[in-house]
């Protein structure tokens, strides 16, 4: 398959970018939609076109049973990713750089690359692009942990093909520019994409070992519970469910971060922050429903406090509940695992009143999941979360 490539949300984006009221916006967002993602892209697409030619057996590599852990941001994705991502020999993941350079060409020149600056040059290399990443991230530390060999979401590799929700983050234009209801997308659209994403997975495999299992954390995929079951019909699923008093606002606040250094007016950040917690009571209830709709697909729900409180317990009954056997050394290290996260406290502190959010509407919105999960049982979390 040859690179997947947008042109439908590429000319909304160009179009959206050639009306920006700022001059100066207007020049940085064209130069970045008109020369450099068609560049890169490009590139991509030539390295893509590679893979089957100098890797043959690649064509026999096969998804089998991928599991994908989707809930609304802040609310344990990465938690349950990080903890089930230790199973040494089981599952494969893309960290940061694999999703940016998403040919197995690509992948094995980088890695090729790492060696002889190791052999060679001491890892001077190395030493560069750890303070690169030091200055690029250091903004991000407190709030959500990066780094070019960190583990990251999947729909970053959708970035250079213009069908990335990370998007968001770099234009202004929520609400008319939309990454998140691929449910929603027209058939063919939505097929092209996860056809895609499914060769990304494989060259990913083809790197790790082709009898691994792909394992995803992507909070944007909750639009796309449908679409993935659709492409991957022996998918597996991992829904973790966080008081949304907590949630809400500490994806806002990460949100408005991001913007506020890209120089966006206040004006422009409310309006996106008010779609942005509209669309968090979809994050909730569309995973939950397209599950229900699909009582054969393996899933299991998490309570976050569980898994904060007892991680190994907590992984234990995910496994058992996607059919998967643990090992007794993956058991211990969860236990050491569980030792090490009570003792974590994150800087990150939010608070509903911050972006005028209303406690009785969210807990009118999703007044099921309250009383299932028994939320009200304590006060809201004021300013900050594990």
């Amino acid at each position: 398959m040859i690179f997947h490539f947008d042109f439908g949300n590429w000319l909304r984006m160009v179009s959206l970018a050639w009306r920006e009221e700022s001059p100066r916006a207007r020049r940085r967002y064209l130069a970045v939609l008109l020369a450099w993602v068609p560049l890169v892209a490009s590139f991509h697409a030539v390295c893509f076109a590679l893979d089957i030619i100098l890797f043959p057996s690649l064509r026999r590599i096969r998804v089998r049973a991928p599991v994908f852990v989707i809930g609304h941001a802040r609310s344990g994705t990465t938690l349950l990713h990080r903890l089930m991502s230790r199973d040494q020999g089981r599952f494969s993941a893309f960290m940061l750089y694999e999703l940016y350079f998403p040919s197995l060409l690509q992948k094995k020149l980088i890695r090729g690359a790492a060696r002889l600056d190791r052999r060679w040059l001491h890892g001077r290399l190395a030493r560069r692009v750890r303070a690169w990443e030091e200055r690029r991230y250091a903004g991000m530390q407190g709030v959500h942990e990066m780094g070019l060999t960190q583990f990251e979401e999947d729909d970053i590799v959708f970035y250079y093909s213009c069908a990335s929700g990370f998007w968001i983050t770099k234009l202004p234009y929520m609400g008319e520019l939309d990454f998140y209801h691929v449910d929603r997308w027209p058939p063919h659209k939505r097929r092209r994409l996860m056809r895609f994403y499914r060769e990304c997975i494989r060259r990913q495999l083809a790197l790790a070992g082709g009898d691994r299992i792909h394992l995803s954390k992507n909070p944007v995929f909750a639009g796309r519970v449908e679409a993935l079951i659709e492409a991957f019909p022996d998918a597996r699923f991992v829904v973790p469910l966080r008081n949304p008093y907590e949630t809400i606002p500490s994806l806002l606040k990460l949100m408005r971060l991001s913007w506020r250094r890209l120089g966006w007016s206040e004006e422009r950040q409310r309006r996106c922050l008010r779609i942005l917690a509209e669309q968090s009571f979809e994050t909730y209830r569309h995973p939950l429903e397209v599950l229900a709709r699909h009582p054969q697909t393996p899933h299991a729900v998490v309570d976050y406090r569980d898994a904060e409180a007892d991680p190994a317990a907590t992984i234990e009954r995910v496994y058992q509940q996607l059919g998967l056997p643990m090992t007794e050394a993956y058991r211990e290290l969860l236990r050491a695992e569980g030792k090490r996260a009570r003792t974590h406290v994150s800087g990150h502190a939010y608070s509903l009143e911050e972006f005028g959010l209303e406690a009785g509407v969210i807990r009118e919105r999703l007044a099921d999941l309250f009383e299932r999960y028994q939320w009200d049982a304590g006060p809201p979390a004021p300013a900050g979360g594990a």
